[in-house]
């Protein structure tokens, strides 16, 4: 199995950070730089997809992508961002609702507590990305409806997701390797890579702290085979003209 991570286009808290008079958006819309990346992310793929030489590791898919699957979360700017990409490649996608960003659906309130949300409702998403397979049982009570989560629970959710991958998209013998998708978010996607590589939380050498680093619209890829994990890239954005890489 590939896995290809794509974090979500800039949105309105991404250009805001830093901004203090900005009251942060608790499930935040593209921008539309956002908008703009996300377009041409799609375009790139759409024309990377069919895979010209399948004899060879195409470790850099200098010879396309061939993606089978396509996940986002049930965060506006996730799906915002997945959508052209279905389309111009003709692949449905589906709603994956723990590949959400940390913390979930929240308010900031007074004294840094932080308040649980509904989420958007079905209704929202059959009427903006009528071509998204929802989960059962969603509906228009909301999909977050929780009290924040704290950090046991991120941890715990990200190994849970990769145990259900490696479950459903797995090799499997004289089958065809999959290519999964995921859109999701840039904290989610540090919490899968410490799954992935059993790695303690944000630990580096010396007594600091570690991170990974991920752009708008960039795509890294993780090969996931029976014995071994490959990190094959991180952070790709050369898709993207310059002006329009952000954070």
């Amino acid at each position: 199995m590939q896995l290809y991570f794509i974090r979500h286009g800039q949105s309105i808290n991404n250009v805001n950070i830093g901004n203090s008079e900005y009251m942060q958006h608790s499930d935040p819309f593209l921008t539309e730089t956002g908008l703009e990346q996300a377009e041409i992310l799609a375009r790139y793929l759409k024309e990377k997809q069919h895979i010209t030489n399948d004899k060879v590791w195409n470790e850099q898919n200098q010879y396309g992508f061939g993606i089978t699957h396509i996940y986002a979360s049930l965060m506006e700017r996730a799906a915002t961002t997945a959508a052209p990409i279905a389309r111009a490649l003709g692949i449905p996608f589906s709603a994956w609702t723990d590949i959400h960003e940390e913390g979930g659906i929240y308010a900031r309130e007074a004294e840094g507590r932080f308040n649980g949300l509904p989420g958007k409702p079905r209704s929202f998403f059959e009427k903006n990305f009528p071509e998204m397979k929802l989960p059962d049982g969603y509906d228009e009570s909301g999909w977050w409806n929780r009290p924040f989560e704290n950090h046991e629970e991120r941890q715990l959710r990200a190994d849970k997701v990769l145990a259900e991958l490696i479950a459903h998209h797995g090799d499997r013998e004289d089958q065809p390797e999959e290519r999964i998708v995921f859109v999701s978010h840039g904290g989610f996607f540090v919490r899968l890579v410490s799954a992935m590589l059993k790695l303690p939380w944000r630990q580096g050498a010396h007594g600091m702290k570690s991170w990974f680093y991920i752009n708008n619209c960039s795509i890294s890829r993780f090969d996931i085979h029976e014995s071994e994990i490959t990190v094959c890239y991180m952070n790709r954005t050369d898709h993207l003209p310059a002006n329009l890489v952000s954070g």
